[in-house]
Order: structure tokens, then C-alpha cells, then sequence
């Protein structure tokens, strides 16, 4: 009897954690949204542009990466932009860059949803 308690436990916390594993957030409008790992989203990229280097940042010599969340609408364009982590003066330039950007739509069971992404932008001077 103690087998099985301890089994329907595990079951139990097995489906709890596949559950939000698999959850998906949904957007202010009630459709679904997604979040989905960085480097399965830059599969994804059709359009991109390089970010402007700062020039208070050459100056200083300063490089880094520069980490952002963004929500992917189900059209692909990026429709908000948050900085995570980053030097803050290179953060305004990352995300003016990929506010630009724009992937190919992503589709949960034939449905057209929005993605929730983070994004490396990397500053390396030359």
C-alpha cells in the first residue's frame, strides 16, 4: 500500500511539473503565447540588423552581451522588448536593433501563437 502511495505521489509531481513545463502564458488578447529557448527562436530569424555601437561605449572601449526578453507577435514582429542584463549603455542600442527584426511566424497544434524569447545581443569591437 506504501508502493503505491509513494508511485501516485511521483505521478502526482511528475504531471505537476509537465504541466508548467508546458504551460503557455496567455497574451492580453486570450490567445496562447509560448516561450520558447533563444537558439530555436534565431532558427526562426528572417530579418535582422546589426545593433548601432554606441559611441560613448567604443570610446570607452566598452563590449558585452546584452540579454532581452521579447514577445513575438503571431506575425512575427518583435512587439516588446525588455532588458534583462547587460551594460546599460549598450542596452539601448539592442534593443532598438531587434525591435527591427522579424521571424517566421511560430505554430503550436496548427495554431498561430506568440513567443516569449530571450535574445543575446553581443558588442565586440573590432
Amino acid at each position: 500500500m506504501r508502493l503505491i502511495s509513494k508511485w501516485l505521489q511521483g505521478v502526482a509531481v511528475l504531471a505537476l511539473g509537465l504541466a508548467i513545463v508546458a504551460g503557455s502564458a496567455s497574451a492580453q488578447d486570450g490567445s496562447k503565447r509560448v516561450r520558447i529557448g533563444g537558439d530555436v527562436q534565431q532558427a526562426k530569424l528572417l530579418k535582422s540588423s546589426a545593433p548601432a555601437y554606441p559611441v560613448l561605449a567604443r570610446r570607452a572601449r566598452i563590449e558585452g552581451t546584452v540579454r532581452l526578453q521579447a514577445i513575438i507577435a503571431k506575425d512575427g514582429t518583435v512587439q516588446k522588448v525588455e532588458v534583462m542584463s547587460g551594460h546599460a549603455v549598450l542596452a539601448q542600442s539592442a534593443v532598438e536593433a531587434v525591435q527591427l527584426w522579424h521571424y517566421k511566424p511560430t505554430e503550436l497544434n496548427g495554431e498561430t501563437v506568440e513567443v516569449v524569447t530571450n535574445i543575446d545581443v553581443v558588442f565586440k569591437l573590432t
